[in-house]
């Protein structure tokens, strides 16, 4: 059995995003493997709503005991909604990186970035083997 979370319904990238698609809405964050090697997040920084980003931009930063590291999104839009809870409650990464612990949430008019990422089983594989 895997030793990290990547629950199925979810598209996952190899610098550890997460995305889960609804309709033109994408939510994103980072995943359990990620907030594992950080260990315990203690501040995240967000982009402003309303801001324009490219796949490749970065989404912010989070900020552990260990490191600070940004957040790359893997697709182009227009960031809808943060997930302001983090900022007096950053650890809720920690404990469940998938509901409470999502990052921002990204309108995109083009899905097609999302097909070139891995599915759970192939991202529970893509975790184990950097063990």
């Amino acid at each position: 059995m895997a030793k990290w979370k990547s629950p199925s319904g979810y598209k996952y990238s190899k610098s550890d995003e997460w995305y889960k698609v609804d309709g033109d809405l994408v939510m994103m964050g980072i995943t359990d493997y990620a907030q594992d090697q950080l260990s315990d997040i203690v501040y995240v920084e967000f982009p402003d709503v309303g801001t324009k980003l490219d796949a490749g931009d970065s989404v912010g930063s989070i900020e552990s005991v260990k490191a600070a590291s940004d957040v790359y999104t893997a697709i182009g839009g227009e960031v809808a909604r943060i997930n302001s809870s983090l900022e007096d409650s950053p650890e809720q990464i920690n404990e469940d990186p998938y509901e409470a612990g999502w990052l921002v949430e990204i309108k995109v008019s083009d899905l097609s970035p999302l097909d070139d990422l891995m599915d759970s089983d192939a991202y529970a594989a893509y975790c184990e083997s950097r063990q």
